[in-house]
C-alpha cells in the first residue's frame, strides 16, 4: 500500500504541476464556488496542492467504493458523463459566458474521453453486474477515480465533483471515521467499513445496496448539473 500511495502521489503531483505551469491565465487556477457566481478564490501555487488532493483523493475514493458488483462503475459512468457536459460547456465561450463558468479553451475535446469512459463503463457493467463475471481491481478503480478528478480540475469544478461523487465521499468518510474512532476510543461506529459492508451486515441484500447507491448518485448528479443554472 505504501508503494501504491507513492506512485499515486508521483502521478498526482506531476499532473498538478503540469496543469499549473501550462495554465494560460489565472482563471484556470481559481477555485470556483457553485451557486455563488461572484465567489472565485485565486489559489496561486495552492492550485498544485488542491489538484494533488483532488486527483489522489478521487482515485482512492473510487477504489474504496469498488467492493460490491457494479457499485463503483455505475456512479463513475454517471459522474463521468456529467463532467463531460461541464467540459463541453466550458470549452464553448458563449455557453461559458452565459452560464458563468470558466472558459477553458480545448476543454470541449474531453467530451470524447467522457464518451469513451461511458461506453467502456457500460460494457464493463454488462459483465460486472451481480453476480459479477469480471472485476475492476485496483488498476481500474484507481485509474477511473484519477480520471474523474483530473476532468474536474481542468474545468474548475472540484466542488461540483464533491457533490456529484457523494457516494465516493461517503465511502471514504466512513473509513476515516471508523479508523479514527477505533484508534481514539477502541469502538467502531459502523459494523464494517467502507459503509456498503455496514449495510450488508444489517441484512440488506447486495443488489439492494448497489441499486440504492446508484439512486443516490442519480440525485447528486442532477444536483451538480443544476448548479449550472443556479449561479
Amino acid at each position: 500500500s505504501r508503494w501504491k500511495y507513492f506512485w499515486q502521489s508521483v502521478f498526482g503531483l506531476c499532473a498538478a504541476i503540469f496543469l499549473y505551469t501550462t495554465a494560460p491565465s489565472a482563471t484556470e487556477t481559481t477555485l470556483i464556488v457553485p451557486m455563488l457566481k461572484d465567489v472565485r478564490i485565486p489559489l496561486g501555487i495552492g492550485f498544485i496542492v488542491l489538484t494533488y488532493f483532488v486527483i489522489v483523493g478521487s482515485s482512492n475514493a473510487v477504489n474504496l467504493t469498488d467492493g460490491l458488483d457494479g457499485l463503483a462503475i455505475m456512479p463513475t459512468v454517471m459522474v463521468g458523463g456529467a463532467l463531460g457536459i461541464f467540459c463541453y460547456l466550458s470549452g464553448n465561450v458563449k455557453f461559458a459566458e452565459y452560464l458563468l463558468i470558466p472558459y477553458v479553451p480545448g476543454a470541449g475535446e474531453l467530451i470524447v474521453f467522457s464518451g469513451a469512459l461511458i461506453g467502456a463503463g457500460l460494457g464493463f457493467l454488462w459483465f460486472n453486474t451481480y453476480p459479477a463475471q469480471v472485476f475492476m481491481g485496483d488498476v481500474g478503480a484507481l485509474a477511473l477515480g484519477a480520471a474523474l478528478g483530473t476532468m474536474a480540475v481542468i474545468v474548475r469544478q472540484e466542488i461540483v465533483l464533491f457533490i456529484m461523487g457523494g457516494v465516493f465521499v461517503m465511502e471514504t468518510l466512513s473509513v476515516v471515521i471508523q479508523v479514527a474512532s477505533f484508534k481514539l476510543t477502541g469502538r467502531r461506529v459502523f459494523r464494517m467499513a467502507p459503509i456498503h459492508h455496514h449495510f450488508e451486515l444489517k441484512g440488506w441484500p447486495e443488489p439492494r445496496v448497489i441499486v440504492r447507491f446508484w439512486i443516490i448518485t442519480v440525485i447528486l448528479v442532477l444536483i451538480g448539473l443544476a448548479t449550472l443554472k443556479l449561479r
